[in-house]
């Protein structure tokens, strides 16, 4: 059964593990990863990425991506949207921090913000338009 808007809009502003998916070079396959994401209900979706790797210069290339995020319990529920990209932002603190905060905590945080700070840098906030959304509970 397919999810209203409001119930879509909700899940996706859960912190899942999405996929991101881009169109690839011809002949190959589309790239699809995991990545954390941003969603607020209503709003734009965003990611951070290594400026200069292969999925921003694909992304680039082709103006649009999609994310899928799922779960498996309690029952199997999944959300997928696809759109354009409406900015390339340089990443900031707050980015990284917002980011981190959504998926982890404590003593997981901090570590992870330390390296992060220490290791990643030239990153960037890539924002999406959802356009396009696919969406079911099958429980």
């Amino acid at each position: 059964m397919a999810l209203t808007r409001e119930d879509r809009e909700q899940f996706l502003a859960e912190p899942h593990i999405g996929a991101l998916s881009v169109t690839a070079e011809p002949g190959r396959a589309p790239l699809v990863v995991p990545i954390w994401y941003q969603y607020t209900p209503g709003g734009r979706l965003w990611v951070l990425t290594g400026g200069q790797s292969r999925k921003a210069r694909l992304i680039e290339d082709a103006g649009r991506f999609s994310l899928m995020a799922e779960r498996v319990t309690p029952t199997v529920r999944y959300v997928s949207v696809e759109g354009p990209v409406t900015g390339v932002l340089p990443q900031t603190d707050e980015h990284l921090v917002e980011m981190t905060s959504r998926y982890l905590s404590g003593e997981a945080a901090e570590g992870y913000l330390a390296m992060a700070r220490r290791e990643l840098g030239g990153h960037v906030v890539i924002e999406m338009q959802p356009e396009r959304w696919l969406s079911a509970d099958l429980g």
